[in-house]
This record gives structure tokens, sequence and C-alpha cells, in this order.
């Protein structure tokens, strides 16, 4: 790795490692030791899918590692802000394991952030890889906060026939005629600064432009949904919650094959109490029903209370929550 002087850290030369940018003919090297990356749980790893593409854009850079002369590793930190960087897709080569290379290509990632003017680089690790959220303190990073996917069905809020589970009837006296949705960024701001749930995830929410990734939510972020329609803040004696729409796509299907489902994703859920979380829920029901997705999903903080709510509501929630880290930049 080379750092801002030129000259290469002392992990680097102790691992007998070199870090270089990723190349479109590295792809066969990488493919080959990330085809299955967690062989005990079901899926494939997304690398291989996506990696030509995956390497290319701006405000991105994706390091490999070359040990004897083969890729032994790579990495990719993406600037999502002024001062944000996320880094994601860390996979080493189980043929070079225990060489430092998850360190070299972290440093290097961290380096190049930071000469961009990033003060922190976060990453996100599933609660169930225990390995990874190893590998991850040990190369420098430190907890910051967990989350959940709540997955509430699309649902025709015209239709009575196909009404929405989180319609009032799972919530003992609530219904969602009790609560106005309305479409006020500076309503859900200001609910926003104050919440529990901003407090348990420090701030973040999923980003608009980088999937797979959390950046601390702005309100010119809640601005850009209501303008796209994709604010639903629920107010009734006071702001009581909002979550807003950041984007839609499509990918494959879990359960049919060479099928694909319509997703919509939600950046954030926070609400304050079980009755304003079914109103929220229903309201990202109906709004996703209108675009007519499939699957739904709504980042949650991970609590009992908030996760427990979900459950009151009759809304799916994942079975286990994702964690994610993040780096000082300027120690």
């Amino acid at each position: 790795m080379t750092g801002a002087s030129g000259e290469r850290s002392e992990t680097t030369e102790r691992a007998g490692v070199e870090v270089r940018e990723a190349r479109h003919d590295d792809y066969d090297d990488v493919a080959a030791f990330t085809q299955n990356t967690w062989p005990e749980r079901d899926g494939g790893d997304y690398i291989p899918d996506v990696y030509h593409d995956w390497i290319e854009g701006e405000d991105k850079h994706t390091a490999v590692a070359v040990a004897d002369g083969e890729v032994a590793g790579l990495a990719q930190t993406v600037l999502l802000s002024e001062w944000e960087a996320w880094n994601q897709g860390l996979r080493v080569n189980p043929e070079f394991r225990g060489r430092g290379v998850s360190v070299a290509v972290t440093e290097s990632l961290f380096e190049w952030a930071r000469q961009r003017g990033a003060t922190v680089a976060r990453n996100m690790v599933f609660s169930w890889n225990v390995a990874g959220l190893g590998q991850s303190r040990a190369t420098g990073y430190d907890p910051v906060t967990e989350f959940r996917w709540a997955h509430p069905d699309p649902t025709d809020a015209d239709d009575p026939d196909d009404a929405p589970a989180s319609s009032g009837s799972s919530v003992s006296g609530s219904s969602s005629a009790d609560f106005e949705v309305t479409s006020d960024p500076r309503a859900a701001w200001r609910y926003w600064t104050d919440s529990e749930a901003r407090d348990r995830l420090r701030g973040l929410a999923l980003d608009p432009e980088e999937s797979w990734a959390l950046s601390e939510l702005t309100l010119g972020d809640l601005r850009a949904a209501a303008d796209d329609g994709g604010l639903f803040v629920v107010q009734g004696d006071g702001t009581r919650g909002f979550a807003h729409r950041i984007r839609e796509y499509e990918r494959e299907s879990d359960e049919e094959a060479g099928e694909t489902e319509q997703w919509v994703e939600y950046g954030v859920g926070a609400w304050a109490d079980a009755e304003s979380a079914d109103a929220l829920f229903d309201a990202v029901a109906r709004d996703a029903a209108e675009l007519g997705a499939d699957r739904t999903r709504v980042l949650i903080p991970e609590s009992p209370r908030f996760v427990s709510d979900a459950a009151l509501c009759r809304v799916e929630v994942a079975d286990e929550p994702d964690f994610v880290l993040g780096a000082d930049l300027t120690a």
C-alpha cells in the first residue's frame, strides 16, 4: 500500500502485499474466490455478478491486494458526502488468509478517503458474520449502530379485499383515521432530531445514492423525498413519525428462478408508538402498491420496542439485524 508520502506501510511490507487499483482484467481471479464466499449460507456473493460496473464510477476507489503474483483480496470505498466514506466488498482469498491482506486493503481505502476530505469511514457487517465483525474491529473500525429490515406488504389502498395488515386491526384502539399523513419535510426533520430512532441509529439512514450504504440523514434528503412524492409524515396531536422513499429497483426473486421482483426501499422508519407505527406502515404499503412494487424494505432501529412494534403491526421483520461500524479518519 502506498500512503500520502509514497512510502509503503509497515503492514504491507511485513505481509508482502502490494495494493493497487482494481482492473477489469482482475475479474477471473476475483470471481474465482468470491463465487462461494459464504458456503454455509443460502445465496452467493454479488461481486462476480456486478464486478465490471462496480469498479467504475466517480468518487469511489476499488483496491486489489496482490501477493505472490496473485490477487489476494479486494475492497471498495465510496464517498457518500464531503466527509463520509462507505467501505464495502472486503473479500480475502482463502489461500492468503493470515497474511495481513484485509489490513493492507483497508488501510489503502482509509488513506484514499482521507486524502479526499472524509473524516469517517463506515461499513456494514451482517450480524451472523462473526469473522467479518472480528476482521472489521481488527482493521480499525468501532461499533456504531445496528438496524433491521421491516417489509410491509404493498397493498392497493382502493381495494377493500386487499386491505393492508397494518390498517388498524392489529393495534388495539388504533386506526389510520386517527392520523393525518402529510409530506412536510420540516415536521419530519423536527421529529427526527429529537427522536429515539435518531439516537439509536446515530443519525444514520439509507443513503439515497449508494445501495446498502448508510449516511447521515439531512433535511435536504427529506426535502428531496418530499419533492419526489416519497415523504410520509404521520401527524396527530403533533408529529408522530415519518418514513421516506429513496429508490425503486428490480432484483431476482428468491422463490422463482429467472423471475424478478420490483422492490421499493425506504431510508428509515421512525415513530413514537405502536399506533403511529401502524399508520406509518399503512402509508408505506399504499405508496409501494401505487408504484407496482412486489416487495418493500424499510430500515428501522434494532431495539425491542421498534422491532416488537413492527411485529404488533403484523409487518414482516427480518430474522437478524445488521451492524454498522465506523473508523475515525482524523485519528
